[in-house]
């Protein structure tokens, strides 16, 4: 037993389960984003999508188990479990892939295993209200239902893990319905129809880690051998650490989304749950941590919902230092380090470039960057930095090495690939197109191309200039941001932030100008000039 420990009277024991972990606590993960995470307001996937991040989530992540979708929504989810099902059935995983289904006569049952499925987590209900006043039934005829529903399934050769949707306000308002729904469920089964796992979600987010405690306590004296999952939402905030409380009494299975989609304020988000486990408990998982960060972006581009740049570990900024101070203690045997390192999720550390950067900040990325500077060099660009950080511009690595020039009197004659002229044009009816003259490396080159739009246009020439006489691949474009300042100014600064996949990771670069296009091509400019620089 891990030691046991007191909160207001109640007991919370955290039994030492054995599992992949050895002797450690082993957590089995349930991602519910392609079921869930989709019930996110704005979000639906297309079946390829969705079978593109099952074989992430099953092949690549290593999740226990993913909840695919909801039974009999609607074609396009027929589609995508007939696909998922396929796929995992090839692979040896079909009985990993749950759908969600209801109590209804046999109904999602036979829609499941139409589509390949092997389990279902049929949704009951787990409190009273929701029994009598949605369902408009008793308990006994409620419960009648739902073992005729798992020994049809039994017959169907479908596996069944059972939801006590509302099981929270259940516990709150109506333990014994609770306890009733559990006493028949596990006595009147026989091994051949049996229940995996009891599925108990907070589903409306309105528990505290305290009540998860107290709650789960009491389910598993009541049933110390059935296995329990936990499902948390986030409306309090509390998604994670209601989680971590399930765990620490007793849970042997979390549900979660990739960057905690869901409704309403979302679910537990995976990347962390996953560190907490590991870093606070020191519990065991299967997750492989370093695919994480290539998830979440993953789901970030199919389901259109940004993430936020503070989100814990997989958040733009989150390994990103600022403060000059900290910088400056990194440099001094890692002083503002901790478990969270960055190379676990397959990122690595950063260190912002702005008003409070210091001399440390700066000396971190000139290190990165393979530039050395006099302290006094390093001083004058700090104070450049700085200055533009007064104005609120967002100072990127890649535009280090043009800062040091400018601050060291070089102009741009010493750019590898300059823009000579160019020239783009629309017209109603026809695609917009661009004729561009450059010099690279001191040859002037010209072509011209059409695209989606002006920058599609020049992109797509600029292209066919590097392929015809220079013979090499142009970067692929991997991330297109503008931003404009507020205030609705027609004559406001476009701020056009441009990644590009180079070698094994991203090249990020900005451009400013009050002309979307030409900002996009400044940004572009200094990508290739930092290429052309590295190859010199």
């Amino acid at each position: 037993m891990i030691e046991k420990k007191e909160s207001k009277g109640v007991s919370t024991p955290l039994t030492n389960r054995e599992g992949q972990g050895g002797g450690s606590v082993f957590v089995e993960i349930m991602d519910s984003t392609l079921r869930d995470g989709e019930q996110t307001n704005g979000v639906s996937f297309l079946p390829h999508e969705k079978l593109v991040m099952a074989r992430k989530l099953l092949s690549d992540v290593n999740v226990d188990r993913i909840e695919v979708a909801s039974a009999r929504v609607s074609e396009g989810e027929r589609e995508a479990v007939t696909k998922i099902c396929a796929y995992a059935r090839k692979q040896g995983l079909l009985e990993r892939v749950e759908v969600l289904g209801f109590v209804d006569g046999g109904k999602s049952i036979d829609w499941i295993a139409s589509c390949g499925g092997r389990v279902v987590n049929l949704l009951a209900k787990g409190s009273l209200k929701h029994c009598t006043q949605q369902l408009q039934k008793s308990p006994e005829e409620h419960i009648s239902d739902i073992l005729k529903e798992v020994e049809y399934a039994a017959s169907k050769g479908i596996s069944v893990n059972l939801y006590l949707e509302d099981w929270s306000n259940g516990m709150k308002d109506s333990p014994d319905y609770v306890y009733q729904l559990m006493d028949t469920l596990t006595s009147h089964l026989s091994p051949l129809t049996s229940i995996r796992r009891f599925m108990l979600p907070d589903t409306l987010g309105v528990m505290n880690p305290l009540q998860v405690i107290d709650y789960f306590r009491k389910m598993l004296k009541r049933y110390p051998q059935v296995h329990f999952d936990f499902h948390a939402h986030n409306d309090y905030d509390l998604a994670v650490s209601n989680s971590l409380a399930a765990v620490y009494s007793g849970a042997r299975g979390l549900h979660v989304t990739v960057n905690g989609l869901g409704e309403r304020c979302g679910n537990a988000p995976m990347a962390s749950v996953q560190a907490i486990l590991k870093d606070q408990f020191h519990a065991k998982t299967n997750l492989v941590e370093s695919q994480l960060n290539d998830l979440s972006r993953m789901v970030e581009s199919f389901s259109g919902i940004s993430v936020a740049p503070n989100q814990p570990i997989v958040g733009e900024n989150v390994f990103t230092q600022v403060a000059g101070v900290h910088a400056d203690g990194d440099s001094k045997d890692k002083l503002y380090y901790n478990e969270l390192v960055p190379e676990r999720f397959g990122r690595k550390r950063e260190y912002a470039l702005g008003k409070n950067s210091g001399k440390a900040n700066i000396a971190k990325n000139l290190e990165e960057l393979g530039l050395e500077l006099t302290p006094e060099q390093t001083r004058r660009v700090t104070e450049r930095i700085t200055e533009l950080g007064d104005k609120k511009e967002i100072v990127t690595q890649e535009d280090l090495p043009y800062i040091v020039s400018d601050v060291l009197k070089h102009d741009g004659s010493e750019d590898k690939v300059k823009l000579i002229s160019y020239i783009v044009t629309t017209a109603y009816g026809l695609k917009p197109g661009a004729n561009i003259k450059v010099e690279i490396n001191g040859q002037e080159y010209e072509a011209a191309g059409t695209g989606d739009g002006q920058y599609d246009a020049f992109v797509k020439a600029l292209r066919y200039i590097y392929k015809k006489y220079l013979d090499r691949t142009f970067p692929v474009l991997a991330n297109y941001q503008v931003t404009i300042p507020p205030g609705g100014r027609t004559d406001a600064l476009v701020q056009t932030v441009i990644s590009w996949h180079y070698k094994d990771g991203l090249l990020r670069t900005r451009g400013l100008d009050a002309d979307q296009t030409e900002a996009a091509i400044k940004a572009t400019f200094k990508m290739l000039n930092i290429i052309e620089n590295e190859l010199s």
